[in-house]
């Protein structure tokens, strides 16, 4: 098990890229299951999710040819779908809660899936009943089956249905729409995500030859077609590493420019930051962050205390509400963090606590963050990263603390952020592997 040892207190400065998006990474790569023909992507982010579901899909015999580390060839033309029943697959894929993309372009294709227990952060409850109904309403029979510890999916023919989604889950509906894909007759989806990776996968679709509409929006229209063809597809910069890098330039106090930083499928990203106080000046699609001594939260128009919280696309994202929170904890004001969607996401402040961070954890869900602003710098401590978010927050609070810290369990950190103690060393940091 590897750790980082970091010592903080050194100002960054230069310019930065942000890599390929995990989230869509995930489902773009789990599509390539819909053609037989061959299906290039490229900035594929070099992480250990994603590596892990590439390697799933090499041990199912697709096809895979890595021109370079960021840029694949996939050919979906003799897979072995009772690989999924085996007892490697259980184990392997259970790392990975990104392998229940694989159940919707299999039970298209193939007319059955498997799904394991899913693995991945440990944050909460990540339930997987909207993946399962929408696949029972396109007609396909599910079971559990608890001596291979798998959920069993058939479906002799996918048949088109009107769904209204219990909630807007990103991989929920991806899944969805790429068992529809392949369904007879037409499909609709109400209150669909419409994050901008579901957009990606739904214009790579179409690319493919599905007929996809409403794009973009909370209900989506799928008619069935009777297969797929090759494509090539290139990802989006992945919008959390674009949100931690500005958290990490104003804790601190460094000059920083994000290249290629995706500005039109950021959202409220930007303003979110610029609600903390944070200065942004965008530049094309580049993100410039000045040095900043001082930034201070901003109230309500009527003076009450700001509150941040999580919201569905396009709400502002959850994954970065850990980042959010660390980067208030050296602001000059107060703000109240809601992560709504998740019960677990919040436990990590008590790391923070211990560096001298002042946080009420109110609830599961709420923590209030009183900011030093600067007054008192946070002090380095030994830590354990419990998921990929808050690990990268620990390490934010670390580059920016007086003296050494310790985080433990960096292999979280490494399942959603590529090189990342070689890319901040790049920039002035002090980050040892050890």
């Amino acid at each position: 098990m590897h750790s980082f040892e970091v010592t903080g207190g050194q100002r960054l400065k230069g310019e930065i890229t942000p890599q390929g998006a995990k989230n869509e990474a995930l489902q773009i790569i789990s599509a390539v299951l819909l053609t037989p023909e061959k299906v290039t992507i490229s900035n594929i982010p070099d992480i250990l999710d994603v590596n892990l579901l590439i390697e799933l899909l090499q041990d199912m015999n697709v096809k895979v040819e890595r021109k370079d580390r960021h840029t694949c060839i996939f050919q979906a033309d003799n897979v072995n779908a009772d690989f999924l029943r085996s007892e490697f697959y259980r184990k392997k894929s259970g790392r990975l809660r990104g392998s229940v993309m694989l159940a919707g372009p299999l039970l298209a294709r193939f007319k059955k899936a498997y799904i394991p227990k899913p693995g991945g952060d440990k944050i909460g409850r990540r339930r997987l009943d909207t993946h399962i109904v929408g696949f029972e309403k396109l007609g396909a029979i599910f079971n559990y089956h608890p001596e291979d510890g798998l959920f069993h999916l058939e479906a002799t023919n996918l048949s088109g249905a009107n769904m209204l989604l219990d909630e807007p889950s990103v991989t929920g509906t991806a899944n969805i729409v790429m068992a529809a894909v392949l369904a007879k007759g037409t499909t609709t989806i109400y209150n669909a995500a419409c994050e901008p990776y579901l957009q990606q996968l739904c214009r790579m679709l179409n690319n493919m030859g599905a007929k996809i509409s409403g794009v973009g929006s909370n209900l989506l229209t799928i008619e069935g077609v009777a297969s797929l063809s090759g494509t090539s597809h290139s990802m989006l910069p992945d919008m959390i590493e674009v949100g931690s890098f500005i958290g990490l330039a104003a804790m601190t106090q460094s000059d920083i420019t994000i290249k290629n930083a995706g500005i039109a499928h950021l959202g409220q990203i930007p303003e979110k930051f610029r609600q903390l106080g944070i200065r942004l000046d965008i530049n094309g699609d580049d993100i410039h962050i000045p040095e900043q001594e001082v930034y201070e939260i901003q109230t309500f128009l009527d003076g009450s205390v700001m509150t941040i919280y999580d919201h569905p696309w396009p709400g502002f994202t959850p994954d970065l509400l850990s980042i959010v929170l660390v980067v208030a904890t050296q602001a000059k004001g107060s703000v109240l963090i809601h992560q709504k969607m998740f019960e677990s996401r919040l436990f990590f402040v008590d790391k923070l606590i211990d560096m001298g961070a002042q946080i009420i954890l109110c609830d599961p869900h709420r923590a209030a963050v009183i900011g030093l602003g600067r007054e008192q710098q946070l002090r380095g401590i030994t830590m354990s990263s419990p998921d990929i978010r808050a690990g990268v927050s620990l390490l934010i609070a670390a580059l920016s603390a007086e003296g050494k810290s310790i985080i433990q369990n960096i292999e979280q950190i490494d399942r959603g952020y590529q090189y990342i103690d070689q890319r901040l060393t790049a920039l002035g940091a002090n980050i040892k592997r050890i």
